[in-house]
Formats: structure tokens, C-alpha cells, sequence
């Protein structure tokens, strides 16, 4: 059988697997994917990119790109909750961090804003920017098994096009197969939760809503009607794909009985339904059914071979998590394996890249599922638990209207209730706030900063190793830089200030020791970069001569408060045991 050698394999085009071949590929790590399928995604599944994401992609060369193609913030976030579209609308809510508050929080937290990618665009941007960085990539390419021993992997695939099989050896294999991961399942990763907890059908569509949405222009618009608490996510779901004249609905079904026979009539009297205007022309592109599943990997690796994405955390759509935490999962991976594969790091910094990225995923998984029971909240207000009747549905929204202390009450229940949903379209500090603690990670001996805001709705900067390194503007050259500029580029940065060259000088020493791309930058008057607005000084938590160190994921893994009788010796020690050294 045919062998083809590489440094690392990736089976899965998605997100994960894109942004992992995007990443390897920056890092110069040769780089095989293999996909089953003979094209990439051609539905728009995921789509909310946030801060985080963004940063990512950033740091890869291509937040442009993606700006470009995207729907920007700004059409994102006048999140409406309705009876149909044409129909009676019952509450809005700042989303995205839209409302002037947050807007403020999310301009401090970040250099990036968040945007409305969806998945069928976002593909061909990872993996054509992957294959021009010299990625070979292989559609019609089915992975099979694999053997793996001391020494790498071997896979077996077979070409789906000749109908023959032939091997790839690699040194490292990365599953990013998606929800029914093969490659988990053969590494027998262990998984925690249920798949299929309740049913819900996808249809995309063509029509012209402007009349409905534009001047309320949202990624979301929610429908309350009977039914619609049934599976799904929570209720009725009309998506905005590409504004105003490209959608997608979710609705759900009872997973316990048979899923409905998706042809285009069908699909047809949903949107009708949802739209509420039934002279609106509709066509139908695409409708599959999926289940909503709870479920999360211990562990991300066995041996040589790790997974990422929806093959480690399987989860429903709120939030707008999944794809987010697949591209996070290959930006910490990616480094990791390339400092392996160079020889700069031990193989045990691999063994890091589970004990950060899992309590992510079950984080993640959790917060997404809640959100759905949530929604609860919205019905009990309205009394529409208990309205099978389509008649008093009606009459149950039209009570708030009443001049009655009862009507009052419902009002106030139904404001309280649409302001909760704050923690599925607001929470800033788990797509900001996650934490890593493992040997990558050097504490510094001073108690972790504490979140004085809820924890889940608002990002709060640090320096606390294994949180991202804060966001500041600094200028040189007259031109405005973000403090993640400075690092990330696939090398560890060392952020010090007037009266830190010693660090700087360190930083030099010991990336030649070690063989590690570090480089040392000062932040202050007369320094390489003018902190101008102050705003580093308010945020690094060290002193003038301390230092912060960043990973190539720009998170913070060591910090010094001030200066070091021996910084060499300091930092040398500092980077041998985050590489796995000592």
C-alpha cells in the first residue's frame, strides 16, 4: 500500500481543522487534510465570530479577509422577539454587545470587533490561506484508521474518487471530524453527556425581508408561537444569513417521535409561518434535521493524536460558541506542535493542550444548553406554556396590554425575562474570561485577579498568568498599535518597561539558549512603543522594570513585578518549564 509522510494530518476541513492547517502552515509544519466530502461547507451552520476568534485570525494575516465577507456588528444586534416577523413584536434586546454600555466594553476589551461570518464563507478563507501557505489538502479523501506507535501515525484512507486505499505517516494527527468523530472514537476519548437531547430541522431560503428587518436590522429574530417550544433551541428562530434577502430557520421537533419529511412544501409553510406574510416569494436552497446534543471530552489527546472542535464539545448553537471555541482549540494546539516538531519543547507540552482546552469545552457545553432552558422564562411571562391553542396564544399576548394590575405584573415578567437572554447574546466574559492552568502556565505566586462584574456578561483584563494578555493602544511611529500585536506571530514576547532592558537584554540570551523565537519590548516614554493613553500602565499589573510574558497564543505565562537580580537566569527557567524542559 502507497505511503505518504508529513509532519502532521488533519482529518476534517471545518473550522478546527481549517484554522489548524492555517496555523501549522504560518508555522512552517508540513501539513496533510483529508476530507470525505468533495467540497467544503455549503451552509452557513455557524457564523457569530467574536472578539477572541478574531484575535486569532488576526495574529494569522487574515482578520481582513474575514472583515470583508462578514456582516459587521453593527447589523447584528437589534435582537427582536415576535409573534411572526410581519407579525406583533413583543420585546428587543441589545445584542452583541450593542447597546452603548457594552459597546464600550467590547471597544476596551479588544482590537477586533465581533462580526457575523458565516461557516460556507468562512471555510474557503481558512483553507485557501492554509493551501497558499503550503498546506495539501485533499478532498474525496475518507480517513479510515490508524495505528500510531513511539515514533508517529499511520492512517489509512481511501480516495473515494479511484476507490483505493493507501497510508499517510505522520508524526501527529489532529481529529477535527465534527459531532460523529471517527478519530475520537477510535482513541477512545472519553466523553461525558448525551447526543440527541431534542430534535431540530435547518431550512435556508431565499426572500426579500427588508420590510421586516431592516429597520431593525439583527443576525436574530426570535418567533413565539405554539410549537415552537418544542425541541429545538428554545423557540423559533429566523437567521439572518446575508441581510436582508438570505436566511435560515431553525425549528424544532419532538425528538421522541419521527422527524418531519423535509421537502420544499413543507419547508415552505415553515418560513410562511414565521414570516407571517404569505405572499412573500420564497425559495428553498437547502433543509436538513440535526439533534441538539450535551456532550464533552475528559481528555483531548491519546498519545499522538488529539481532537479538536465538534468532535470534543457538542453542544447547540447558542451563544455563538462552537466554531469560536473549534478556531481557539487549533490556535493553542497549533504553536505547541510546531515548538515540538522543531525541537524547542519537550513532547510534554503537548499534554498541555487538554488540560487548558477541556474545561473550556465543558464550560462551553454547559453555558449553551443552559441558555436554551432559559428561553422558559419568555413563555411563563406570556402564559404560553400552557397555550396549545393558537386563539389563546393570542389572547394571552394581547392581556399585557391591559390596564390591570395582573397585566403589569406580565409586563414586568416579560421585560425581566427578554433582559436575562443577556446570557446567551451578552457574555463577554466566557468568550473573554477563559483561564488555562497547566505547565504552560508559571504562577507567579500572587492571588488571581477576581472579576468585580458577573463573571459571564463582562470580560476583566489581566495579567494573571493564563488569562490573554490585556488589550492597550500604544503608538510608534505615529501609528496605533494593540498590545497583542506585539506578540503572538508564533513567538513568546516579553512586555517590560523604562528601566526593563534587562529583560529585553534576557529575552535575547535565553531565545538563543533555548532555541525559542522571544523577543523583548518596552512600553513607555522613550521606550520602543509610547503608551500615550496610559492605559498599559493601568492594565499590566507589574511595575516600570517588571515584566509580562506572552506564548504565541498571546496568553500570559509569566510575570515578573519588578526587576530580577539574575533575569537570564529567571527567564531561563521560567521558558524551560513552560517548553517542558526541566
Amino acid at each position: 500500500m502507497d505511503m505518504v509522510e508529513t509532519d502532521v494530518l488533519i482529518v476534517g476541513s471545518g473550522p478546527a481543522g481549517g484554522a489548524a492547517a492555517l496555523l501549522l502552515s504560518t508555522y512552517g509544519v508540513a501539513t496533510i487534510v483529508v476530507t470525505k466530502y468533495g467540497r467544503l461547507s455549503d451552509t452557513p451552520r455557524a457564523h457569530i465570530t467574536n472578539q477572541r476568534t478574531m484575535e486569532v485570525l488576526r495574529d494569522a494575516g487574515i482578520e481582513d479577509q474575514v472583515i470583508a465577507r462578514a456582516t459587521p456588528q453593527r447589523l447584528m444586534g437589534d435582537t427582536t422577539f415576535c409573534s411572526s416577523l410581519a407579525g406583533e413584536e413583543l420585546g428587543r434586546l441589545h445584542t452583541w454587545y450593542t447597546h452603548p454600555s457594552r459597546q464600550a466594553d467590547h471597544d476596551l476589551a479588544s482590537p477586533s470587533s465581533i462580526c457575523d461570518m458565516p461557516q460556507h464563507l468562512m471555510e474557503p478563507v481558512l483553507v485557501e490561506n492554509a493551501i497558499a501557505r503550503g498546506t495539501s489538502f485533499r478532498y474525496q479523501t475518507e480517513y479510515l484508521a490508524l495505528d500510531q506507535d513511539a515514533d508517529g501515525v499511520t492512517a489509512t484512507v481511501r480516495d473515494r474518487l479511484r476507490g483505493d486505499e493507501y497510508r499517510i505517516r505522520a508524526k501527529y494527527l489532529i481529529g477535527a471530524d465534527g459531532g460523529r468523530s471517527k478519530v475520537a472514537e477510535d482513541i477512545g476519548l472519553p466523553m461525558v453527556g448525551t447526543m440527541g437531547v431534542a430534535g431540530s430541522i435547518n431550512i435556508v431560503f431565499e426572500a426579500d425581508l427588508t420590510r421586516y428587518t431592516a429597520y431593525r436590522p439583527s443576525a436574530l429574530y426570535w418567533v413565539l408561537q405554539t410549537g415552537s417550544d418544542v425541541g429545538g433551541i428554545g423557540m423559533g428562530l429566523v437567521r439572518c444569513v446575508r441581510p436582508w434577502h438570505e436566511w435560515l430557520i431553525v425549528w424544532g421537533y419532538d425528538i421522541d417521535g419521527e422527524p418531519p419529511d423535509l421537502t420544499d412544501e413543507y419547508a415552505r409553510r415553515i418560513a410562511h409561518h414565521l414570516i407571517g406574510d404569505d405572499s412573500v416569494p420564497v425559495t428553498i436552497k437547502s433543509s436538513s434535521a440535526w439533534t441538539v446534543n450535551h456532550m464533552y471530552a475528559e481528555t483531548y489527546q491519546n498519545g499522538r493524536v488529539f481532537c479538536a472542535g465538534d468532535a470534543v464539545h457538542r453542544h447547540p448553537p447558542s451563544n455563538g460558541l462552537g466554531s469560536n471555541t473549534s478556531i481557539q482549540d487549533a490556535y493553542n494546539l497549533a504553536w505547541k506542535l510546531a515548538m515540538v516538531l522543531r525541537g524547542a519543547a519537550g513532547p510534554g507540552l503537548l499534554e498541555t493542550y487538554s488540560a487548558e482546552r477541556a474545561p473550556i469545552g465543558k464550560q462551553i457545553v454547559d453555558r449553551a444548553n443552559r441558555s436554551i432552558g432559559e428561553t422558559t422564562r419568555i413563555f411563563e411571562a406570556l402564559g404560553l406554556l400552557s397555550a396549545g391553542d393558537p386563539d389563546q396564544l393570542r389572547r394571552n399576548m394581547a392581556a399585557r396590554k391591559l390596564p390591570t394590575p395582573e397585566a403589569e405584573k406580565q409586563r414586568r415578567a416579560l421585560r425581566e425575562a427578554i433582559e436575562f437572554k443577556n446570557y446567551e447574546f451578552n457574555t463577554h466574559g466566557v468568550e473573554l474570561n477563559q483561564r488555562y492552568a497547566s505547565r504552560a502556565v508559571q504562577p507567579d505566586g500572587r492571588e488571581p485577579a477576581v472579576n468585580p462584574r458577573d463573571d459571564e456578561l463582562f470580560h476583566h483584563a489581566t495579567t494573571t498568568p493564563g488569562a490573554k494578555v490585556p488589550h492597550a493602544w500604544v503608538v510608534r511611529d505615529r501609528a496605533s498599535v494593540s498590545t497583542l500585536d506585539l506578540g503572538g506571530q508564533g513567538r513568546f514576547t516579553v512586555l517590560t518597561g523604562v528601566g526593563g532592558s534587562p529583560w529585553v537584554e534576557a529575552a535575547a540570551v535565553v531565545g538563543e539558549e533555548l532555541g525559542v523565537p522571544l523577543v523583548g519590548v518596552t512600553i513607555g516614554p522613550g521606550a520602543d512603543y509610547e503608551d500615550v493613553y496610559g492605559d498599559w500602565a493601568r492594565l499590566r499589573e507589574v511595575e516600570d522594570a517588571g515584566c509580562v510574558v506572552t506564548r504565541p497564543d498571546n496568553y500570559v505565562c509569566f510575570r515578573s513585578d519588578g526587576p530580577a537580580d539574575d533575569p537570564v537566569g529567571v527567564l531561563r527557567e521560567a521558558l524551560a518549564g513552560i517548553l517542558g524542559r526541566r
